[in-house]
């Protein structure tokens, strides 16, 4: 496996959306935060969405949000340098 390619475990996207945003946001899938789950996440969303059904587009689009949020109030609490 690619050093740069994320450690990933079939079946992440079939998570709960909570579960998938701590997991993608963790540093073992993305060292460089969670911004690079994001990048995952998306990419997976925007290859797979017409094979999906309606329900589990709407969970990973609700892990989207939530996975936003996220990297939205670490920007907030990130000391100013």
């Amino acid at each position: 496996m690619n050093a740069s390619c994320p450690d990933l475990h079939a079946g992440i996207f079939t998570l709960k959306p909570e579960a998938l945003v701590d997991y993608l946001a963790s540093k073992q899938v993305s060292p460089q935060g969670p911004a690079a789950g994001m990048r995952l996440l998306t990419f997976y969303i925007s290859h797979s969405a017409k094979r999906l059904s309606p329900t589990r587009l709407r969970r990973l689009e609700k892990a989207r949000k939530l996975l936003q949020a996220r990297m939205d109030r670490e920007l907030r609490e990130r000391p100013a340098a």
